[in-house]
């Protein structure tokens, strides 16, 4: 393995992302084994939250459905992007980063991903997003409110 992936896989265990990563496969009753570079693969995952096909918290790159196949190319290579954006944000800062860009997103497209900076970072389309353009800052309010109306 290279010299950065065992640096990434070091500093994702000292800030706590990757234990955390683990707790959260064995809560959702993944099924965990070692990965490619240093990556932990969790498949099988159970609760519906978060609603997406597959998420990472530190090396731990969890998933419903099998890393197996296709799955292990650009699914996985999206994934590992995440992982090393936890290591860069030092784990505890990556995630109230990451819900602020969701949020910006949501709020400039109507969709979480697409205007998410760590979503475009890791290549929108690996991760199965796609790209919607946004809308003019003026018109976000009312945008906002049709939304929160249709829910």
């Amino acid at each position: 393995m290279e010299v950065r992936h065992r640096l990434r896989e070091l500093g994702n265990w000292v800030n706590l992302s990757t234990p955390v990563g683990l707790g959260i496969a064995a809560v959702g009753r993944a099924r965990v084994r070692r990965g490619p570079r240093g990556l932990w693969l969790a498949e099988g995952y159970r609760p519906p939250f978060p609603v997406a096909a597959a998420f990472t918290v530190g090396n731990v790159l969890v998933s419903r459905a099998p890393w197996s196949g296709h799955r292990e190319g650009a699914l996985l290579a999206h994934e590992e992007r995440h992982s090393w954006q936890w290591f860069a944000l030092l784990g505890v800062l990556f995630l109230p980063a990451y819900v602020l860009a969701t949020a910006w997103s949501w709020l400039r497209t109507g969709d979480r991903a697409a205007a998410n900076v760590f979503e475009r970072l890791a290549g929108l389309e690996a991760g199965g997003y796609r790209d919607v353009p946004r809308r003019p800052l003026r018109s976000v309010p009312a945008a906002v409110r049709a939304q929160l109306r249709r829910r």
